[in-house]
């Protein structure tokens, strides 16, 4: 192409607004964007070594993105088979792989700014939505909600548990790819002390995918990278997962669960793997220890199955400097589920070592999960005030903009009513300074 021709293709990429694109569901629609994204000036970069004065940090915001921001970056001969939405007759967007892959955009995460008497539970829309536009956009949405930054998890309803129905595994990991890249490259670059993205590690069943992909995430100059699943893709902890653990603590890569993991096999499978077990014996137990320490936590889905798992496999043993943040769960159940974990470990790990196995661990499990895990919360005003039973040492409050917990632009008033009372010092470690320690950020 002459320089003339780069010269107008680059004039005429400047007057499209490439995010109100739609994407048709068409195969074979999207060539034409990879012509303009070389042609489209990449944002300024700020440095994001340059140190920041930080107040408020949400530890759990969303990036709910159409995809047509980037699937220039997914290969050729991927495209057909990556997310994109697709708006439908009733104005609702639909997110579809394929043509036979699909998934409403769910209302609730695209409750931002609605407020309680505009919200509705369903015909969720991106359009128009705050939390669904351009880097840009994002910062004045964070300067209107008083925030100063946000760690930026990916959508719920459109993002990678979704992506994971892609049922060709090259595609999926390119599409994870993909958006890892944009994320980096385009997004947060934009301002990487406010815009603090999330990499995403794929859920799959081999350990060395997902080193490679935390080695990318690592290189690119992400603050954490969510991890789906169990390294080895199993179940349940196993040795395999050593390799990943060994390579994140190398990296200083901080990592985050977003309140709960998946599985990228069987997901009746076990819940853990016991040193002398047999199926003959296993048949006959009803609940295995994993389940009676676990009892008290409130449900499945939060995060305190997990943690068992985790600390009865002596991980914190193992790599006594890891820590990983659960996001989202609130906090005002952990108190309960510490004592129960305790009283029940006490009364079931003895039979578990006789007939398992599994030797005793060094220290109660309350201690494992108090120091090794962060937990995530909103308004929880019955968790802060038993924040001195968890450790006020990990705990990060987050606005969860803009789904349904979130109460943008308003985050301010919520946080002097959930914080009434708490010592200033103890605030700050809340809504700003374990983000900051955990993610390694670069405070002022």
């Amino acid at each position: 192409m002459s320089s003339r021709g780069g010269t107008d293709l680059f004039r005429l990429a400047a007057t499209i607004d490439l995010a109100n694109i739609q994407v048709n569901p068409a195969p074979m629609r999207l060539e034409w964007l990879e012509l303009l994204k070389g042609a489209i000036a990449p944002p300024e970069r700020e440095e994001s070594a340059v140190p920041r004065h930080y107040r408020y940090i949400s530890a759990d915001s969303h990036l709910e993105i159409d995809s047509k921001y980037w699937l220039t970056h997914v290969p050729a001969k991927y495209r057909e088979l990556a997310p994109r939405l697709v708006r439908q007759p009733d104005g609702s967007d639909m997110w579809m792989i394929g043509d036979k892959v699909s998934r409403p955009a769910a209302a609730a995460d695209l409750y931002g700014g609605k407020g309680r008497d505009q919200y509705l539970p369903f015909n969720g829309r991106y359009e128009g939505t705050p939390g669904t536009g351009s880097a840009a956009q994002r910062l004045s949405e964070q300067d209107r909600d008083g925030i100063d930054a946000e760690v930026l998890f990916p959508s719920q309803q459109g993002g990678p548990k979704f992506w994971r129905r892609i049922e060709d595994d090259k595609a999926y990991e390119a599409v994870v790819r993909a958006y890892n890249t944009w994320l980096a490259e385009e997004y947060c670059a934009v301002d990487p002390a406010r815009l603090i993205g999330v990499g995403i590690l794929p859920l799959v069943n081999d350990v060395a995918t997902l080193i490679t992909e935390l080695d990318f995430c690592a290189k690119a100059g992400f603050k954490t990278v969510l991890l789906q699943g169990f390294p080895s893709g199993k179940s349940y902890p196993s040795d395999e997962d050593d390799r990943f653990w060994a390579r994140a603590l190398e990296l200083n890569m901080p990592i985050s669960v977003h309140v709960d993991l998946e599985r990228a096999g069987d997901r009746k499978g076990p819940l853990f793997k016991y040193p002398k077990e047999s199926d003959e014996l296993m048949k006959k137990l009803t609940h295995d220890l994993v389940e009676q320490v676990g009892r008290f936590g409130p449900v499945r889905g939060n995060g305190s199955i997990a943690a068992v798992q985790w600390v009865l496999s002596g991980l914190f043993d193992r790599f006594p400097t890891l820590r990983i943040f659960f996001a989202e769960n609130q906090i005002g159940w952990i108190p309960f589920f510490l004592q129960g974990a305790d009283v029940r470990y006490d009364r079931h790990h003895h039979w578990a070592d006789r007939l398992l196995g599994l030797k005793p661990m060094k220290r109660p499990p309350s201690e494992y999960i108090r120091e090794y895990f962060y937990w995530g919360f909103q308004f929880d005003r019955v968790g802060v005030e038993l924040r001195h039973k968890i450790n006020v040492a990990r705990l990060m409050w987050g606005s969860d903009f803009p789904h349904q917990e979130s109460d943008w632009p308003e985050s301010l008033k919520i946080i002097e009513r959930n914080f009434a009372g708490v010592p200033r010092e103890e605030k700050h470690k809340m809504v700003c300074g374990n983000a900051v320690e955990f993610f390694h950020l670069s405070p002022s």
